[in-house]
């Protein structure tokens, strides 16, 4: 039964990263209306028809959906009563499924009735949330909460800040990019990193102030990352998830900047635009992965703190 549980996490994970990534080719092929304004039929019908490249792709989109919200909720059920002992695995469930429905509702609600680019930017962002609970819940079931001596970990309290609000902000991060794409200015500053290199003035129209508000905020997440990876290196060595968990998030980040800029020089390629999705899906997946180990940190502390008092009781 564990087992079979094993590979229904790792398949609805796939499944969840493919929702993601189909998001973003929807986005960046203009496909969000190749069904019309009609859902969950596809233009009045079940099978695309006419059948053009936009239509299949949001068909497409919609039919995995389905799929991974079925898997979704199985995985959420089964790990409710497989390891419901594990104190994070009914937050997860709940908030996997929660984001998942969330996430539909968003991309039904812009098909049916249109929706804000505010409110459209937030659409990747709750997949994103739903992705990093139910690769939670799967690292939980192949018990990589408990690897890597997670429970010996001791961890000074500014690394333990530094994990949480950089993963906070790394959604903030991500919103500002999902407007970017949304208001269609993605290529509004045709240089990088500033919007114009001969011209270094501030940005002229609305468009100019998000694209490099997120320039900025993506600058912002790649020193601090940095910073914290330099921590991890010089004070975690004997402490291989830190040390490596924090390596392999500064790789990822630079990826993450290489392909957003990759985005502005070949001008929108849909092979950078879907790997700047991916990476920043790993990115944040693995930010989650480390707050957890923060998490069992804390618990660790709470317990070997607590025992003294309570054989001072029995006495």
């Amino acid at each position: 039964m564990r087992t079979t549980l094993k590979w229904l996490g790792v398949v609805t994970t796939l499944s969840m990263m493919v929702v993601l990534i189909g998001g973003a080719l929807v986005t960046n092929t203009g496909s969000s209306l190749g069904c019309g304004r009609q859902w969950p039929l596809c233009n009045g019908k079940i099978f695309p028809d006419p059948l053009t490249v936009e239509s299949l792709i949001e068909w497409l989109h919609r039919f995995c959906t389905g799929i991974a919200s079925f898997l979704v909720f199985a995985l959420a059920i089964w790990s409710w009563f497989a390891i419901g002992h594990k104190r994070e695995t009914k937050f997860l469930s709940i908030i996997s499924v929660i984001f998942l429905l969330l996430q539909a509702f968003l991309g039904m609600a812009a098909v049916v009735w249109g929706s804000s680019d505010l409110v459209m930017a937030l659409h990747f962002g709750v997949s994103l949330i739903s992705f990093a609970s139910v690769l939670m819940l799967t690292l939980m079931v192949f018990e990589w909460d408990q690897k890597f001596d997670a429970g010996r970990l001791v961890l000074e309290k500014s690394m333990k800040w530094h994990t949480i609000v950089v993963t906070v902000y790394s959604f903030i991060v991500v919103y500002t990019g999902a407007l970017v794409r949304h208001m269609n200015a993605s290529l509004v500053c045709r240089d990088f990193p500033l919007c114009v290199n001969s011209d270094p003035s501030l940005p002229a129209n609305r468009f100019e102030w998000v694209q490099m508000g997120h320039r900025t905020a993506a600058l912002l997440i790649f020193v601090w990352i940095a910073y914290i990876t330099f921590k991890a290196v010089r004070h975690y060595q004997n402490q291989r998830v830190i040390y490596w968990g924090w390596i392999i998030a500064f790789v990822l980040v630079c990826l993450q900047a290489v392909s957003g800029a990759m985005v502005v020089f070949s001008r929108m390629n849909l092979t950078f635009t879907l790997l700047h999705a991916f990476f920043i899906s790993c990115l944040f997946g693995l930010l989650c992965y480390l707050n957890l180990v923060v998490g069992r940190v804390k618990q660790f502390a709470k317990s070997k703190d607590s025992l003294p008092l309570k054989k001072a009781r029995v006495r």
